[in-house]
């Protein structure tokens, strides 16, 4: 009897040590974890510098996250993300639906590549550019079955917070046409957003500062991404 005791204490023990590991490795395993879900999903290259899941709070926090075109675009960067920060609302996330009270983006560098093909990888990726124009194509649409990809409604953000840092276009077949744009806007605070028109403001503004870079963009044939 006193040797299962003892041996029922070292598992009781053991099992103690292994949740310990696991809460102080946790962020770590699901850093890498969302990493290969990243490269699974979209085919891109991540690199996540950290990530923190609040295990008292509900805060999800990813910084230095670093997205890599693929080979067709020379593999060079594509989105740095400086910062992620997300506090939600637990009970709507019980009631399968999506509440942000806060979500704090800062966008270091946005890298618009045209490969020798004459693509362009913002479009090879399925995104858009902004427009000036009040019909011009949005930016950051939601996707229309967002329930249906993820089983949560979207209920819609209290305080969107955004910082864009810098726009690059570069020209793989003619690095003549390579250009950097300084977009500059700093924790810029949109509130209640709930759809993609609410963004229409950001996306005007980033149109406008980076008029040089998408100007240059939109200036060479086959920009669609079509190809020449």
């Amino acid at each position: 009897m006193k040797r299962i005791l003892k041996w029922l204490v070292r598992l009781f023990l053991l099992a103690v040590v292994l949740i310990v590991i696991l809460l102080l490795s946790l962020n770590s395993i699901l850093r890498v974890c969302l990493e290969h879900q990243i490269r699974a999903r979209t085919g891109l290259d991540a690199e996540i510098g950290r990530f923190a899941l609040g295990l008292t709070e509900p805060t999800l926090t990813i910084q230095n996250f670093k997205l890599f075109n693929p080979p067709a675009f020379g593999g060079t960067p594509f989105l740095d993300i400086r910062e992620i920060h997300v506090e939600y609302d637990p009970a709507a996330l019980k009631r399968h639906q999506l509440h942000l009270t806060l979500m704090r983006f800062n966008l270091g560098e946005l890298d618009i590549v045209r490969n020798e093909s004459g693509q362009t990888n913002l479009f090879s990726l399925g995104l858009t550019l902004p427009s000036t124009q009040p019909g011009g194509q949005r930016a950051a649409k939601l996707p229309a079955d967002f329930k249906r990809q993820t089983g949560f409604d979207f209920t819609g953000i209290d305080a969107l917070n955004v910082s864009v840092d810098t726009a690059k276009f570069i020209d793989l077949k003619d690095p003549n046409h390579n250009c950097s744009q300084k977009i500059g806007i700093d924790n810029l605070v949109i509130k209640n957003v709930k759809t993609p028109t609410d963004l229409l403001g950001l996306e005007v503004l980033i149109a406008l500062r980076g008029g040089n870079v998408f100007g240059a963009l939109a200036g060479l044939p086959g920009h669609n991404g079509a190809g020449n």
